[in-house]
């Protein structure tokens, strides 16, 4: 097995994943809404504005990469990101709080896939496509270390300001750094650029519509794709919860009495969230190590996705009869099996379908997630607003847990690339 080299792109890819995580607003975002007076349902709906943005914009996604070159595309995302981040940062109402979810779900949906398909390339060009799990794996574990280094920071910005607002602009400084980081990427990682004009665009989203069918009737890539689309829609919907959870563990705590609830809550938000990436940090850098204890990578990818929905049923009892500190315990496991299977799932995604199609096979991946995410984001919220927290998390990981052999991965031997 050819072991691949910590070389110069490495450490860019390496990068990128830490800057791209530098979202010093993720970790209060919901914390900001329901200081905007917003109810779970219309949180709950934000999201899932943004998810369904982003599956109306994905699909033309490969069409722009194919056409501008993936480096423009990752561009434009990161412009895109930029511009919700000043939106939110201004906005007082639902609506403008909307078109500001519609332009981060822009950035996400010309980002998502593409850069994922950039790094498959560079390791077809090395030759070390079995090492996908452990490179992509690495590359992970700095995003995670970024989100770590992000809630510390944001924490810190939250305390002396007593204010959530000013971390959408201090997310704008290293999003601009990832643009000029992509930039210099070698233009080989660009895909082979196609000229198409405004009359070609619809029969080259036919294409890939045609081509995606083609695909997708074999059973073996449809069972990968949405063993990881589940779980990643289940986590997407669910890990915001985290931050009220928390918050309501900070002001149970005898801490920390001295300053208000805000900045109370900002320090305990900030040391939790921080183990937490760096917990997950860890655990996507192993995740390669992880998969080789197993003969096949889908007995670990089922393996986890049930250990994942248990830890949700767990953590919403522990919430509901006020075992806080518990909760959150169980509840960090739900991050950690997300960043163990992430790796382990696209490396399986990759080994079902032809490389010629990967790209528009991880899209079809994310697509899936956010309309799961899009679909369970407001039930969740409304179940929160009628039980509360912590039964809406029983309800909602109890149902994904029944319906989880519908999604189990199968096995099979992994094309040739």
């Amino acid at each position: 097995m050819k072991t691949f080299a910590k070389d110069t792109m490495f450490y860019k890819f390496c990068l990128y994943g830490f800057l791209k995580n530098l979202k010093f607003f993720e970790t209060f975002l919901m914390l900001f809404f329901l200081e905007k007076g917003l109810s779970f349902l219309q949180i709950g709906t934000l999201y899932s504005i943004q998810f369904i943005a982003v599956n109306i914009m994905q699909m033309p996604t490969g069409v722009f990469a194919d056409s501008m070159g993936r480096r423009r595309t990752m561009i434009i995302s990161f412009g895109s990101y930029i511009v919700s981040f000043v939106m939110f940062f201004f906005a007082t109402s639902y609506a403008l709080f909307a078109v500001s979810m519609v332009f981060f779900a822009f950035g996400e949906s010309f980002r998502s896939g593409t850069h994922k398909a950039m790094i498959f390339q560079y390791l077809r060009m090395k030759g070390w496509q079995d090492q996908k799990v452990h490179y992509y794996g690495h590359t992970r574990s700095w995003s995670q270390t970024g989100s770590a280094l992000s809630v510390l920071i944001a924490a810190g910005i939250v305390f002396v300001s007593s204010s959530y607002k000013y971390i959408f602009i201090a997310s704008i400084v290293p999003y601009i750094l990832d643009m000029l980081l992509v930039f210099s990427y070698p233009a080989e990682l660009d895909g082979e650029k196609k000229k198409i004009h405004a009359g070609q665009a619809f029969g080259s989203i036919a294409a890939i519509v045609k081509e995606s069918f083609r695909a997708f009737k074999d059973r073996f890539v449809i069972r990968s794709i949405l063993n990881a689309a589940v779980y990643t829609g289940f986590y997407d919907a669910m890990k915001a919860y985290l931050q009220p959870v928390v918050k309501t563990l900070a002001l149970a705590l005898p801490v920390f009495l001295a300053y208000d609830d805000k900045k109370r809550s900002a320090i305990v938000v900030g040391i939790v969230y921080a183990i937490l990436y760096l917990q997950t940090a860890y655990f996507s850098r192993i995740s390669g190590h992880i998969a080789e204890k197993f003969r096949t990578l889908s007995f670990p990818l089922n393996l986890f996705l049930t250990i994942g929905l248990i830890s949700g049923v767990v953590s919403g009892v522990l919430y509901h009869y006020g075992f806080l500190l518990a909760s959150v315990v169980v509840y960090i496991g739900i991050y950690i099996i997300q960043n163990v299977r992430r790796p382990i799932s696209e490396a399986y995604i990759t080994d079902m379908v032809d490389h010629d199609i990967l790209a528009t096979a991880l899209s079809a991946e994310g697509q899936i997630s956010t309309f799961i995410t899009a679909a369970l984001a407001p039930l969740l919220g409304m179940m929160a607003d009628r039980f509360g927290v912590g039964m809406a998390l029983v309800a909602l990981s109890a149902g994904m847990l029944l319906l989880s052999p519908l999604y189990f991965a199968r096995h099979r031997e992994a094309k040739e690339l």
